[in-house]
């Protein structure tokens, strides 16, 4: 059998990425958007040796929404999950709960051939250095404040929150991330961030900010206002379906992927190196206490990043 470049990243994912051993069992959970991925992956985890089970359902409609309870409990079952599907499943309790349990779990929500291929084919020992550099100096910060060029300056409190590291390697029993990945990410303290940012990279569910970029003005932990063009009256329109928690200021994310690039699909868009992004709504999955089944980031370019008063990124360019 001749290996096609998703053949190829498929194995990466699987045997580099999860390390998964030969005696370890692989679920693929996927849905009608991204079936050709997801059996690329069973096609190879089989191929690997792997015990695998292919799982198709329908696609939700919102990034965050809980799959069927029989998927859920499926998850727990596997040692090693992989989730290429069009909306994401990462901030879920069905992948929470999996993972409390156990599974190593990767995410791949928005996944293209394109970003398979490229963003899995990166040195992810180099991704993993510095991903885990930034998170152990996050886990000391208090205050990390934002600001670019286009007017963005937003402080957001992180006192006592536990930095999270998507270094791409998940190999301990538990772990889980996005694929391809490369960031470093906390929840500010709610109630607790204000300014305004502009985001001018890529908004989730709304692809690259075309036009306008989207100014976001936050008080309290909260979105308060929301204006632009028409990307951003769309995302206002989103929020207001589910209540103020979905304006909670949720994340804050630095990339940290050098083979990442600005395509639209937040997947890959969030790990670019050189950008940070802000999202609004759950942020359960990593230490808040909002719950709530909506979690969409907004990346932001060229940013300057102050940790505590001291610059550690100038206009996209780390400094240390």
């Amino acid at each position: 059998m001749k290996l096609t470049p998703l053949d190829n990243a498929s194995v990466i994912a699987i045997r580099d990425c999860m390390g998964a051993q030969s005696n370890e069992s692989v679920l693929i959970i996927t849905d009608e958007f991204k079936k050709k991925i997801g059996y690329s992956l069973f096609r190879n985890a089989k191929r690997l040796g792997h015990d695998s089970l292919y799982l198709e359902m329908k696609s939700n409609e919102m990034h965050g929404q809980e799959p069927l309870p029989q998927i859920a409990e499926l998850m727990k079952m596997f040692d090693v999950v992989l989730c290429p599907t069009a909306k994401s499943l990462t901030h879920t309790n069905a992948r929470r709960n999996a993972s409390a349990l156990g599974s190593r779990i990767a995410t791949f929500p928005g996944i293209t051939e394109e970003i398979m291929i490229r963003g899995l084919n990166a040195d992810y020992h180099k991704i993993a250095a510095l991903t885990i550099k930034l998170q152990e100096v996050l886990n000391k910060v208090k205050i990390v404040r934002v600001t670019t060029s286009l007017g963005t300056d937003i402080t957001m409190d992180v006192t006592g929150r536990n930095a999270f590291a998507s270094k791409g390697l998940f190999h301990k029993k538990g772990e889980s991330g996005n694929l391809p990945t490369g960031e470093a990410f906390l929840a500010p303290v709610e109630g607790k961030s204000s300014g305004v940012f502009y985001v001018d990279g890529s908004m989730a569910s709304l692809g690259v900010v075309k036009g306008k970029p989207i100014r976001i003005e936050v008080k309290d932990g909260l979105a308060v206002k929301i204006s632009g063009g028409t990307q951003a009256k769309k995302l206002d329109d989103t929020l207001n379906k589910f209540g103020d928690l979905s304006r909670n200021i949720a994340e804050f994310g630095i990339g940290t992927n050098h083979k990442a690039k600005l395509s639209g699909v937040l997947l890959e868009d969030e790990k670019v190196m050189g950008t940070i992004h802000i999202a609004l709504g759950d942020n359960k999955s990593m230490g808040g206490s909002v719950d709530i089944p909506i979690h969409l980031d907004g990346v932001v370019k060229k940013p300057t990043v102050y940790f505590d008063g001291k610059m550690i990124m100038k206009n996209g360019k780390f400094l240390i």
